[in-house]
């Protein structure tokens, strides 16, 4: 069973910065380690995207607001990962 952690990125491009470290770039999508599927249900594999378990999704956020080195973020997986507001829960639920 997967551990419940701050989730890490996936993305479909990468760009190095001078101290030889990988940055996501492209399309970013939110995705837990230990886990084959990104936040918005598409599997890794299928998808081919490089896997950054270094860089946390709020950096990507932070880096897409920069607009340097072309990083758009999922819109499905920016949503899942709101914490601001809570999660849809049935307060009565039918017998």
């Amino acid at each position: 069973m997967a551990q419940h952690t701050s989730p890490a990125v996936a993305a479909s491009g990468r760009w190095t910065d001078t101290d030889g470290i990988r940055y996501p770039s492209g399309d970013t999508h939110a995705w837990t380690p230990g886990t084959n599927q990104i936040l918005c249900g598409v599997p890794l594999s299928r998808a081919r995207l490089d896997r950054f378990p270094h860089v946390p999704w709020s950096d990507a956020l932070y880096l897409a607001e920069l607009g340097e080195h072309g990083v758009v973020p999922c819109r499905r997986c920016t949503a899942a990962t709101r914490s601001d507001r809570p999660r849809w829960t049935r307060k009565n639920p039918r017998p």
